[in-house]
């Protein structure tokens, strides 16, 4: 059956939305069976869609995805590119063929913890969309005398400069004195949306770990700079969760397969090297 393209292209994830790939169009980069596609354009396998002149294969559009949960530093951007030079949350992540990883939302750079990437730019949007009612939840260390009345004016709604936000939920979870550690839900997320919140009270987020997305949470054994691939009942659960019928994980094969094992083979040196104690100098 027909699709529009600015679906395939977003399906496929060469688009990263069907915004992105509606503007492609409206653009002029778009081609279909040898002519400029116009929005409402509809293909399939058989046809030849290009962007900007390179080919698009579309034989196994739709039929699955993959998602990977990686585990962010303090100190990485999500861009492909940086003009600082900083680095990007892009660059240890293995290479995909005919598609490319899509991150699922942003955390800021001084944040760290979990970020799902999806292959699938349909399940992408509906994990990012607040229609959808998929919750985030964050560790957060905090500075400041926190108390009951405070955490009631959180989760009731707090002003911001972009409206109305609060917490889903607020549990304390450990520490004493000024330094405390606490456990907050979001249900969407907006720019600094948890540092926000807590300044708006007059308390400094010192801290600050996404621990888990809808029902993924950040997997134990994955060290900070690495990533683990979802399993079929984890991606099973996370469609579920959207909405999406579920679609098997893509079979890797020939020189695909040879380079994800080389990235898995790499990321293990990293993982090893993490939990590797450091040395401390005797003059230190």
């Amino acid at each position: 059956m027909k699709e529009r393209i600015q679906k395939i292209l977003a399906v496929s994830a060469v688009a990263s939305s069907r915004r992105e790939a509606e503007r492609w169009i409206a653009e002029g980069r778009v081609g279909l069976n040898g002519k400029t596609a116009v929005l409402g354009d509809r293909a399939d396998k058989h046809d030849d869609v290009r962007l900007d002149g390179r080919p698009i294969k579309l034989d196994d559009i739709g039929r699955d995805r993959r998602v990977l949960a990686y585990n962010k530093p303090v100190g990485e951007v999500c861009s492909r590119t940086d003009p600082d030079k900083r680095p990007t949350v892009f660059e240890h992540l293995p290479k995909t063929k005919g598609e490319r990883w899509i991150n699922v939302g942003r955390l800021d750079i001084n944040t760290s913890g979990l970020l799902l990437f999806t292959t699938d730019g349909e399940l992408a949007n509906r994990l990012m969309h607040p229609s959808t009612g998929v919750d985030r939840e964050y560790a957060v260390r905090v500075r400041g005398d926190v108390d009951e009345a405070m955490i009631t004016r959180l989760k009731e709604g707090v002003l911001l400069d972009d409206g109305m936000a609060k917490f889903a939920d607020v549990k304390y979870f450990d520490g004493e004195g000024q330094n405390k550690w606490f456990h907050v839900v979001l249900m969407e997320g907006r720019n600094r949306e948890v540092r926000r919140l807590w300044e708006s009270q007059g308390i400094e987020v010192s801290r600050l770990k996404r621990v888990r997305y809808g029902c993924i949470f950040l997997p134990s054994n994955i060290p900070v700079g690495t990533w683990v691939e979802l399993g079929q009942r984890e991606l099973n659960d996370l469609s579920d969760s959207v909405g999406l019928e579920r679609k098997r994980i893509r079979r890797l094969i020939g020189k695909e397969k040879e380079q994800f094992q080389r990235h898995q083979k790499r990321q293990k040196i990293r993982q090893q090297a993490s939990a590797r104690p450091k040395r401390h100098s005797p003059d230190a």
